[in-house]
């Protein structure tokens, strides 16, 4: 019996699971699908190549975490390790053993990730971002993505994934076995690669509305964690288009004074992307797309705030149509 368990979590991934499980299955590695309702085959799919399949019901909200946490409760005599994989995410050769035995000889950490690529980076700009993004450096976080290792044990004593969570469930998690004393690394290995295939400017909205729902979220839980974060949605997303208004009515040739505010802060990212080696083309792009994404993050921001306040489902924000 192997050391690692794996799930995989996907909603109508039928063209990326293959790919998925094949490179899990290459581990040796129990694995585990959870699927949230796909409509396009992916649990028969699964099925055929060897995985035992979870199907989550569909009268509940889907999230992320509730399907991790599903996959982990399926597995009966679990081992050691646990890795959770997204299915748009394909994993790579070695990561296993190389997580796994940096946990065997460092005891008191919980939780390793790695280095991730995206499949196609010269597809889009939002491709070449979500590269861009990837890039973390090696060595102690605080935060992850969903592709981790974890000790279960570790991931058992904290109760897992807050199912709650539509966003920055991860963090919440990482958040939770800091507080318990567990130390969390990356690694200086490539993990997976992933496939964003995102095209769209609606797509990016949607998904940066999403990241501001999960910062919402995260806050409320965790008041200390990301606040510069969410107090600059606060100023560039809500405060400075009003005090555009306010100075058009009150003397219209104040109205420069946000615009400027925004120019510097493009000014202030296209510089610090330039230095850190970012191509002059991309960097204005992903300059232009940070100052835009106050906008969506507080949208998502509030979205949290109305549904807490009405005591609402936190649904899921689909961002790619063709899982919706």
């Amino acid at each position: 019996m192997s050391d690692v368990d794996i799930v995989l979590i996907g909603r109508n991934e039928a063209q990326r699971l293959p790919a998925a499980l094949a490179a899990a299955k290459r581990s040796g590695a129990r694995l585990v699908y959870v699927d949230s309702g796909s409509s396009d085959g992916s649990p028969e799919i699964a099925q055929e190549m060897g995985a035992e399949v979870v199907r989550l019901d569909m009268s509940r909200p889907f999230t992320a975490a509730r399907a991790r946490n599903a996959g982990a409760a399926a597995l009966h005599d679990p081992a050691p390790y646990l890795q959770f994989v997204d299915t748009d995410c394909v994993l790579a050769p070695g990561w296993i053993e190389t997580a796994k035995d940096f946990l065997a000889q460092h005891q008191r950490h919980a939780l390793v990730t790695g280095w991730a690529r995206e499949e196609q980076p010269d597809h889009s700009v939002f491709n070449r971002l979500i590269d861009w993004e990837w890039r973390a450096p090696a060595g102690p976080i605080d935060a992850c993505s969903g592709n981790l290792m974890v000790r279960r044990s570790s991931f058992d004593a904290v109760g897992g994934f807050d199912r709650g969570f539509i966003a920055s469930e991860e963090e919440d998690l990482c958040a939770r076995l800091a507080s318990d004393g567990w130390a969390l690394e990356r690694l200086p290995e490539e993990m997976v690669t992933h496939d964003a295939g995102m095209t769209r400017l609606s797509e990016w909205w949607r998904r940066t509305e999403r990241a501001g729902h999960g910062l919402a979220q995260l806050g409320a839980k965790h008041p200390g964690r990301r606040h510069t974060e969410r107090w600059r949605a606060w100023l560039y997303g809500l405060a400075l288009p009003v005090a555009t208004l306010v100075l058009a009515v009150l003397w219209w040739p104040l109205v420069i004074l946000p615009p400027a505010i925004y120019g510097r802060s493009w000014l202030s990212g296209y510089r610090t992307l330039r230095n850190t080696g970012t191509r002059p083309a991309d960097a204005r792009a992903f300059a232009t797309l940070f100052t835009l994404a106050k906008a969506p993050v507080l949208v998502g921001m509030l979205r949290f705030y109305f549904r807490s306040m009405l005591r609402r489902d936190m649904r899921l924000i689909e961002y790619r149509k063709d899982r919706a």
